[in-house]
């Protein structure tokens, strides 16, 4: 996770202050694509301002590619863009809102965690459906399961 102070470690993208990544490497690095890479810093869900060269060419370092991956799974588990904005915002911001990041991060585990319980309810009746379709494909009256007649009157 992206720390207040991080050491460099040798090896890694910003081992050297004035090096970095392209944004065809970050892309590479993070799993995102380029197209991606810009629309976090067009829409602000960078936390600081992206590195260019002399020639205007970004450049990312291990600071921004950590950020990218909290963003991506975020996103991922469904937060809004708006949301992943907000919190960006609040980490920019530096310290004295703390309490707010950890609600915002508290809300949102609140609802993945009520995705998850509803997906597992989702599951399990997939699960009921698949045994009895395999009981009934075993006992030889498959034909039995239920099936909607579309003659008018019959059922």
């Amino acid at each position: 996770m992206v720390e207040v102070n991080p050491q460099p470690e040798s090896g890694h993208a910003d081992s050297d202050p004035k090096a970095g990544l392209s944004i065809g490497e970050a892309a590479r690095r993070t799993g995102v694509s380029v197209h991606t890479l810009r629309y976090y810093e067009r829409v602000g869900l960078v936390v600081t301002p992206v590195d260019r060269t002399h020639t205007g060419r970004r450049r990312y370092h291990r600071l921004d590619l950590e950020w990218i991956t909290i963003c991506t799974r975020l996103r991922a588990t469904g937060m809004p863009i708006r949301v992943i904005r907000r919190y960006a915002e609040l980490v920019a911001a530096g310290r004295g809102n703390e309490e707010s990041r950890l609600d915002l991060l508290e809300s949102h585990r609140d609802d993945v965690q009520a995705k998850i319980a509803e997906l597992q309810e989702n599951l399990e009746l997939i699960g009921h459906k698949i045994d009895v379709y395999r009981g009934r494909l075993a006992a030889g009256d498959a034909d039995r399961l239920w099936a909607p007649n579309r003659t008018p009157g019959t059922h």
